[in-house]
């Protein structure tokens, strides 16, 4: 199953997609929560509602995929929790050491943009590198959460690009400035629930394309740290909630370690890709 949040008047709606078409569940069942977040925090029996409004949606309630504007699926965002060098190759290529224990770090919600909206490259920088990578969405809320149960808390996953302004991320040993400018951080267009996806998402295809180009091309199955594992290591020190987002990390082939740098500007097109999940698609702007 897909959900989206779609443009809607002044605000987002809800919508289910299938095959070319969104279903605006709120116009086929008012009774449904009214956004994803929402929607998760209500638990399973919320998915038989949204099946049983998709199954007797009128053709009035379907729009065309190509018609809507997505929204960030998940707002108001809850925590966005990051975990770089997740992929053994992308750390050797940053020269870092393979690690032992995830590097953990969060995105503020002003950072976050929706698919199609534009990726703003700063003013004060020319280093803007792409990230293509997965991103769990948790369904369920858990503290010390064993590994062997951790996927029970997955609600299902999406795209990111953890765009990162370089040279703020190395002014310090903390990566917070560099990866939390406005306007750089793709969310969505969907989630796809875990049950339409292998255990964990692993094993699925990951990709970025700067102006069709492939930058990135890698598989899940080569976290260091699986989703199960992730969610077991954060939990030992949070809560994790429904609707909170977990990025997992982006393999070799960013735009830093390319000679020369191949960093994005104003007027590219940048594409995330999983397999399964689908494309997130961004322009980038110049400030």
């Amino acid at each position: 199953m897909r959900l989206m949040m779609f443009e809607k008047g002044r605000g987002a709606a809800l919508g289910l997609v299938e095959g070319k078409s969104v279903i605006d569940l709120a116009a086929v069942e008012g009774s449904l929560p009214k956004d994803l977040k929402s929607l998760i925090a209500a638990g399973p029996s919320a998915l038989i509602g949204v099946k049983a409004a998709a199954a007797k949606a009128p053709e009035a309630a379907k729009l065309g995929l190509d018609r809507v504007q997505a929204a960030l699926p998940i707002w108001p965002a809850g925590k966005i929790i990051c975990v770089g060098l997740n992929y053994a190759l992308h750390a050797k290529e940053g020269g870092h050491p393979i690690p032992t224990y995830p590097s953990f770090f969060l995105r503020v919600p002003t950072s976050l943009v929706a698919a199609g909206a534009p990726v703003i490259r700063p003013k004060c920088s020319v280093e803007l590198d792409y990230e293509c990578e997965l991103a769990i969405v948790v369904g369920k809320s858990g503290r010390h959460v064993p590994e062997n149960k951790a996927l029970e808390h997955v609600f299902g996953y999406t795209l990111f690009n953890d765009v990162s302004v370089r040279n703020f991320q190395r002014k310090t040993s903390q990566w917070t400035p560099g990866k939390n400018f406005d306007g750089t951080g793709p969310l969505g267009p969907w989630v796809v629930t875990a049950d339409a996806l292998p255990p964990g998402a692993s094993g699925l295809r990951i990709m970025t394309r700067v102006n069709g180009e492939t930058m990135q091309d890698s598989n899940t199955a080569d976290m260091i740290f699986s989703t199960a594992k992730t969610i077991a290591f954060l939990t030992e020190f949070m809560t994790l909630e429904p609707g909170d987002v977990i990025a997992t990390g982006t393999p070799s082939g960013v735009a830093h370690a390319r000679k020369p740098p191949a960093w994005m500007k104003g007027g590219d097109k940048v594409e995330v890709e999983v397999d399964g999940i689908g494309v997130l698609a961004n322009p980038i702007v110049d400030e």
